[in-house]
């Protein structure tokens, strides 16, 4: 059985669908589910195995029979409403969580990719510190929330030459990439109320490459002559995108920052400068490739799809895997 843990997006119907469609048994779980809508049951008895019972609006299973189990883009718990107070809602959120994450490190399967060290690269100055340990070129980059610190480092690498963005740029609290303009030097004191990163601008290419085992599967996304080039998320639509084959020395930084990160699956962003180095920007565990794929017909949902099939081992390996995936403790 293949677990998917993760919300009906498009990127987990695709993967989904391709495995249903080979006749694989699969089985979605949404953490949103949790505690108002879903049902766990832990049951260790004085002898013999547990079972591990799972009941939400759309599965009823045992998850003692996982073999293989993806994570991908978990959605908070959702409470009963008829829990009135912060303290009760907190108290039943942190039970669920206890309970569901101890199950989820207990199951005897293999993950993409395992929650915690999932969790754990999510973190951007981990990804940057390992990334420079790789060997990986970084931009020169500076988190504070001190406003002062902030102004010099703007003055030394220039204005129209610093970008600052935010760690998280999610759905429901989107903040593009922005250049740093004049009229944003008087809003610096904000920076205390949260720190904030900011980077030298680096000129050139966007390259997206999406990690899946061994197999890398690079586009170049050519946003130079888009009306919004700083930040190619905002105008990928008119950006031109084509596949690319990486220098094989970046392939390889690229492998190892994955594997001590221990990942399976990861959307990576880079620019190409002019000269031609490669500079790493950031490692998204839960990235999309749908954008990517439809562009330029890379396999990425094959790809993920044959990578569960084979570690629910039923299928000969297309694509490898190196490293711990049990587990999921750094």
């Amino acid at each position: 059985m293949i677990l998917v843990v993760s919300h009906d997006e498009d990127h987990a119907r695709a993967v989904v669908r391709r495995l249903e469609a080979d006749g694989r048994e699969v089985v979605r779980l949404d953490l949103a589910d949790f505690p108002a809508r879903g049902e766990i049951t832990l049951d260790y008895a004085a002898a013999g195995e547990p079972v591990y019972t799972i009941r939400t609006p759309t599965a009823h299973v045992r998850l003692d029979r996982c073999h293989v189990a993806w994570w991908r883009r978990v959605r908070p718990f959702t409470v009963d409403r008829g829990l009135r107070t912060l303290r009760d809602q907190h108290f039943a959120m942190n039970e669920t969580s206890q309970a569901l994450h101890g199950l989820f490190h207990s199951l005897n399967c293999t993950w993409i990719n395992p929650p915690a060290l999932d969790g754990v690269a999510h973190h951007k100055p981990y990804q940057w510190e390992v990334a420079r340990r790789m060997g990986l070129t970084l931009p020169r980059t500076l988190v504070t929330n001190e406003a002062g610190r902030a102004r010099r480092f703007i003055q030394e690498t220039g204005l129209g030459r610093t970008v600052f963005k935010g760690f998280i740029a999610s759905a429901d609290a989107w903040r593009e990439t922005r250049l740093v303009r004049t009229e944003d030097l008087a809003a610096l004191d904000a920076v205390q109320y949260a720190p904030v990163i900011f980077q030298e601008y680096v000129p050139g290419t966007d390259l997206r490459v999406t990690v899946v085992g061994d197999r890398v599967f690079a586009a170049e996304i050519d946003a130079s002559q888009t009306g919004y080039p700083v930040d190619m998320r905002m105008v990928v639509h008119e950006a031109r995108v084509r596949p690319v084959t990486l220098p094989s020395a970046v392939s390889d930084r690229l492998l190892r920052l994955m594997r001590t990160l221990g990942l399976v699956y990861g959307a990576i962003d880079l620019r190409r400068r002019p000269s031609g180095e490669y500079v790493f920007l950031e490692v998204n565990p839960a990235g999309q490739w749908l954008f990517v794929e439809e562009r330029t017909g890379l396999p990425i949902t094959a790809a993920v799809a044959a990578l569960l099939a084979h570690l629910d081992g039923r299928e000969p390996a297309t694509a490898s895997v190196s490293g711990s995936l049990r587990g999921g403790t750094p």
